[in-house]
């Protein structure tokens, strides 16, 4: 008796080097990404309309953006590991339900409350989703084509971030603020379909007794930890607020570690640590997502008030680096030069260009767009590199009925890195500001509104523009380091292999 592609199981599947449709399945998984990724970009351009018609304060428009990234990275571990026990396309479906029905009630919402709520819905979803679409597609591919897979993946992650906010500013210029969830609708239902009619079932065949303490010990010390980020910035770093949930974090994430290293069924096996190859691309995708995800932060802002674009054709002329992203990695040229050069040496040679382009944004795009854009290109180079690779050395350094973990583990480092490079790299351009304005203000408007000339404004704005340049100068150092880190622990752990 025979089976029909979509019962193959995944290793039956790689027998023959990889699911016959697989290719076609990691469009429907991709898209399904890209529904999450949007939700990340897309709300911050309604804030004005949120404000108005709901009447929401600052502290309501806060958590309607944090309720949906603390609930979606205190679950990852727990999504990933809850994939390979029950099956990965179960919650493949499950994550695209709840992301759908979450999406309808904040479309809706007529409160700010419920709008809180459905988008902390919609984390549990955009949890269950990052988690399986990376493992599925490792359960689809050989392994000779994993890095494109996993690059086109990549890829569609940049796709979303630079989108996000285009597609948000078009939808509010036609229709009110709730079609901005409501377009995720029609997405969610296409690839409910795709995904029942295409993806096939996979899961850990071991099927481990479920480790409900350390999914909640995960749970609560990820959103914990997210969460003293997040209100750092704000609320100052050595506030009760920021201090306390650091404190939890730290105290729960240690009893996590400790009980995930006593029990014979953990939900992550602290072994993998031990594992050089594991602890290198950890370490690098940290400091990538850092330099990174608060660099492209501060790059906004950069583009607004220092070279004086408004919010729309800020975001068009960020596109060049998702652009370059999407060319190198749907292309394959990223992979084949990866495969080329070696996994230590892909990461930290991406890196390196990385770094060159934050360097070229803070030292070069003070006289207009030009520098911007060689910078943006450099980065995007860089990252259709770098970020794939260590995607991949992280999920192929951890067994394969645990891809659902090791997906928990890549988009867990990734939502921890990116706000703690906010957090950081914010820290240091208000530092700075604050070092060099000549009026007593917090933020750059009420510096500017308090500004008595325009001799005194020019200075305030040449006092931002500094801030921003050395905080792009800690990005890039972060950056260049997390390569050459990555870089020498790999080629450690590949000599230890080979011996």
């Amino acid at each position: 008796m025979t089976t029909s592609p979509q019962e193959r199981t995944p290793a039956q599947a790689e027998q023959t080097g990889g699911h016959p449709q697989r290719w076609l399945i990691l469009g429907v998984i991709c898209l399904a990404q890209l529904t999450v990724l949007l939700d990340n970009t897309v709300l911050n351009v309604a804030i004005p309309s949120l404000t108005r018609e709901l009447d929401a304060g600052t502290s309501d428009i806060q958590w309607m953006i944090n309720a949906y990234s603390l609930v979606q990275s205190g679950l990852l571990l727990t999504a990933g590991s809850a994939a390979d026990r029950y099956g990965r396309k179960k919650m493949l479906i499950a994550g695209l339900a709840l992301f759908g029905v979450g999406s309808l009630v904040a479309g809706l919402a007529d409160s700010t409350a419920q709008l809180i709520a459905a988008r902390a819905g919609m984390g549990v979803g955009g949890a269950l989703l990052m988690t399986t679409t990376l493992a599925v597609a490792m359960q689809i591919f050989s392994p000779a084509e994993q890095p494109k897979a996993i690059g086109i993946w990549a890829a569609v992650n940049s796709l979303g971030f630079a989108t996000g906010p285009l597609i948000g500013g078009f939808m509010l210029n036609h229709f009110w603020w709730g079609a901005i969830f409501l377009i995720n609708l029609p997405v969610a239902a296409l690839g409910l379909v795709a995904v029942v009619a295409l993806v096939p079932e996979s899961k850990n065949p071991r099927g481990d007794r479920p480790d409900l303490l350390g999914a909640l010990l995960s749970t609560i010390g990820m959103a914990s930890l997210v969460f003293a980020i997040i209100s750092g910035p704000e609320h100052g770093w050595t506030s009760g607020r920021v201090l306390t949930s650091g404190a939890v974090a730290v105290v729960v994430l240690g009893a996590f570690a400790y009980w995930e290293s006593r029990i014979p069924y953990p939900m992550l096996d602290m072994h993998f640590f031990r594992n050089r190859r594991f602890t290198g691309a950890v370490a690098g995708a940290v400091l990538i997502t850092f330099g990174m995800g608060g660099s492209l932060f501060l790059l906004t802002q950069h583009m607004q008030f220092v070279l004086g674009y408004g919010p729309l054709e800020a975001g068009l002329r960020t596109a060049p680096l998702a652009l370059m992203i999407v060319a190198l990695n749907f292309t394959g040229l990223a992979a084949k030069w990866s495969a080329r050069l070696g996994t230590p040496v892909s990461i930290g040679m991406g890196m390196t260009v990385m770094a060159a382009g934050l360097v070229s944004i803070a030292t070069i795009s003070s006289g207009g767009y030009g520098g911007t854009l060689l910078g943006l290109l450099l980065i995007g180079a860089g990252a259709a590199v770098a970020s794939p690779a260590m995607a991949h050395a992280i999920m192929s350094s951890i067994p394969a009925e645990k891809a659902g973990v090791g997906a928990g583990i890549n988009g867990t480092v990734a939502e921890f890195g990116q706000g703690l490079g906010v957090a950081v790299l914010g820290a240091v351009l208000n530092a700075r500001f604050a070092a060099l304005i000549p009026v007593a203000a917090l933020s750059l408007p009420g510096a500017l509104a308090e500004a008595g000339s325009a001799e005194e404004r020019a200075r305030v704005t040449d006092a931002f523009a500094s801030g921003l340049e050395t905080s792009q100068l800690v990005g890039a150092v972060a950056v260049l380091a997390g390569g050459l880190v990555a870089a020498a622990l790999l080629r450690r752990a590949e000599r230890a292999e080979s011996a």
